[in-house]
């Protein structure tokens, strides 16, 4: 099943996507089983975010390439941040570098995993069970900011930064997928989406060890690299069997 958000009349609702049309449902299903109550075409939708995250966990250094490239040590255990709700946007909405953005701006293409239970001091099993489905995020970021600043408060969660979607698909091997990155038609990265040092599985484990994960929560992946973007690319990233999320890129007050 590919579940999303769609915004119809200014509201958010959810749908179920099929291949011409979006069966509107009642409620979210992280709640249950929802009732059908309309439907719209898929074409000329207004994609949201698949889900707004209670928490926004993000993996970084979790691919062996990245790490080498980095000059960074193999971590040794899972350990996720956090991202700002505010950053998220849906598949076609555009990006926006700000104005003041110097330096590399740069977009990483992760798998995202969706969590549809409560759990607390979770086994492997567990954890495996507690993902609901799957879809894409764009970690994109402002380098310069990122090593400017005390944090990642601007470099990597001002609005728009955060593209996710453009639906949760929750029947699909998506370790066993091909990661790719896009811009403007040309393939930028591919690579196994599997390759983790840490799977997404082991991050749960780990987290729930501390801390208790709700449904709609949120965990990306990470990325085995980067590529620059500037204003005037569009940025696709596909996952096989998940879908594609596509992006336009803006330049702060100019929206083409």
């Amino acid at each position: 099943m590919r579940y999303a958000r769609v915004a119809l009349a200014g509201r958010p609702v959810w749908g179920r996507v099929g291949e011409k049309d979006i069966e509107l449902l009642a409620h979210s299903p992280l709640d249950g089983r929802p009732d059908v109550v309309g439907s719209v075409p898929v074409d000329g939708a207004h994609w949201l975010p698949p889900v707004i995250p209670p928490v926004f966990y993000a993996v970084g250094m979790n691919y062996p390439r990245h790490i080498a490239h980095a000059g960074a040590a193999t971590p040794e255990r899972p350990e996720a941040g956090y991202r700002a709700n505010n950053a998220l946007t849906g598949h076609r909405s555009p990006i926006v570098r700000p104005a003041d953005v110097e330096g590399r701006f740069e977009a990483e293409p992760e798998l995202v995993a969706v969590i549809g239970r409560t759990l607390r001091h979770a086994t492997r099993r567990q954890a495996q069970d507690a993902v609901f489905g799957w879809t894409i995020g764009n970690d994109v970021s402002a380098r310069t900011w990122q090593h400017q600043d005390r944090s990642f408060w601007r470099s990597k969660n001002s609005d728009t930064f955060k593209p996710m979607g453009p639906w949760i698909e929750t029947d699909v091997d998506a370790l066993a997928a091909t990661t790719t990155l896009r811009v403007n038609g040309e393939v930028r990265a591919r690579f196994a989406t599997g390759d983790m040092v840490f799977d997404p599985f082991d991050h749960i484990v780990a987290i729930t060890r501390y801390s208790t994960l709700h449904p709609g929560d949120v965990l990306w992946m990470g990325a085995e690299s980067a590529c620059a973007l500037t204003p005037g690319d569009t940025v696709d990233i596909e996952i096989d069997g998940i879908g594609v999320l596509s992006n336009p890129v803006h330049l702060e007050g100019n929206p083409s």
